[in-house]
């Protein structure tokens, strides 16, 4: 693709990374084959080729963000199945995230969408005011349906029928290996899914220990940052992102971490990415070496001796969240591990596409999310599963809220097979 950028503009290094990615797109559509927003819609304007026109002519031309240009984005998941699909290696992520903060800087959204985002930004980060808003939307919860806004109806529905209580496993320590060492882990216990289910970070670190992990909770960590990083709010992103870079950076140089694992495949592609993120500057460096270190935790898991189990008789479908199959390239992992610990793996059809969580977007965009979501619920429900298996969090409340099905995180199951307990979320109301 041809750009027209000036010299001027070009001294911008987000300028200067977008330029590269624009000028790499060849413009042959096969981004909007795996689209889901496109499959939705219908319109080009609502695929990654359309929306790359958008953000060309709005940075080239260095206006302010217009309403067609900031509906289009916004109806954006950030799934990146157009970066999987794309023969050209169009680098999609970051020229969306950069027009996503190039229109928090120069767009002004309406007075209730400029609240509800800023609410959202002050409360999910944060596990505590999180359970705050989740029980009062519980309280709310019957009222849902007289809400005038389907958003906060969404947001209303979203609330579990039961709040976990706090564990205490997430507080800073570390958990000494069971037998010998064979790594040193910090693990991200994550910000929201802290408040919405607390089984997956107390399951991981049994499974760790037993394979030989000493697991560290690092003092002074907390949300990765993506939610804001998503809606284009970059000076409170890189504040929390820096306090985990910080965190982890006294650990490497303390007693040393093998790795940093992510059971939360959303936080996990920000993570990866930190490096990007701080490029340039003070903590270019530190952010890198986390970068380098960065793991989900099947990659981990892969790395070690786990067991062959015996056959479970239980058919698990695997949900292949989009932060990991397409923003982290993981494909295979996550299938591999369960069939070893001894379950049948199934596939739902079109297991590229969005389930339509996506960080905030089923939030912020209910309607479309919610015809992903039915078609994702769909094609796991075909293969009869027992039970359906994802490792990311989000994905997790979206599909269980339209599912009958029992949805667990694969390092519950894997835990179990290895002598954890079973998965409380196998026991469905």
């Amino acid at each position: 693709m041809r750009t027209e950028f000036t010299p001027e503009q070009l001294t911008d290094p987000a300028i200067q990374r977008s330029n590269d990615i624009l000028r790499s797109c060849v413009h042959c559509g096969f981004c909007t084959a795996t689209c889901p927003t496109y499959q939705v819609l219908g319109d080009e304007l609502d695929s990654p080729r359309g929306r790359i026109y958008l953000i060309k002519d709005m940075l080239e031309t260095g206006r302010p963000a217009d309403e067609k240009t900031v509906k289009h984005v916004d109806r954006c998941l950030s799934c990146l199945a157009c970066m999987t699909t794309c023969p050209s290696g169009v680098h999609y992520m970051h020229l969306v995230d950069h027009a996503r903060e190039y229109i928090e800087q120069t767009y002004k959204r309406p007075v209730f969408e400029r609240v509800l985002r800023w609410t959202l930004a002050k409360i999910l980060p944060y596990p505590k005011r999180f359970r705050v808003a989740l029980l009062g939307a519980k309280i709310g919860r019957p009222f849902a349906r007289f809400m005038p806004d389907p958003r906060l109806k969404a947001m209303l529905e979203m609330a579990p029928k039961t709040i976990p209580p706090v564990s205490r496993n997430d507080d800073a320590q570390v958990f000494p290996a069971i037998g010998d060492r064979k790594m040193r882990v910090a693990l991200m216990t994550g910000c929201a899914q802290r408040a919405l289910n607390t089984d997956i970070n107390d399951a991981t670190i049994r499974l760790l220990r037993r394979l030989g992990c000493d697991v560290v909770i690092a003092d002074g960590q907390g949300c990765c940052g993506a939610l804001t990083h998503h809606m284009g709010k970059t000076a409170e992103s890189h504040g929390t992102a820096g306090k985990n870079i910080a965190a982890w950076t006294r650990e490497m140089e303390g007693e040393g971490l093998d790795a940093v694992v992510i059971n939360t495949s959303g936080c996990g592609t920000t993570v990866k990415d930190y490096g990007h993120m701080f490029r340039g500057g003070p903590l270019a460096d530190d952010a890198a070496r986390v970068s380098a270190i960065a793991m989900d935790v099947s990659e981990v898991l892969m790395k070690l001796d786990m067991p062959e189990g015996t056959d479970k008789g239980l058919r698990v479908a695997y949900h292949a969240a989009c932060s990991l199959q397409h923003g982290q390239q993981i494909k295979t992992h996550p299938k591999t591990l369960l069939k070893r610990a001894g379950f049948e793996v199934v596939e739902p059809a079109d297991s590229h596409l969005c389930c339509g969580s996506a960080g905030t977007y089923n939030l912020m965009q209910p309607e479309i999310s919610k015809q992903l979501k039915d078609r994702k619920v769909q094609t796991l429900e075909a293969k009869q599963p027992d039970v359906i298996s994802a490792g990311n969090i989000g994905c997790m409340m979206q599909i269980g809220s339209g599912s009958e099905v029992p949805i667990v995180h694969t390092v519950e199951l894997l835990d179990w097979a290895t002598g954890g307990p079973k998965p409380a979320g196998m026991e469905r109301d």
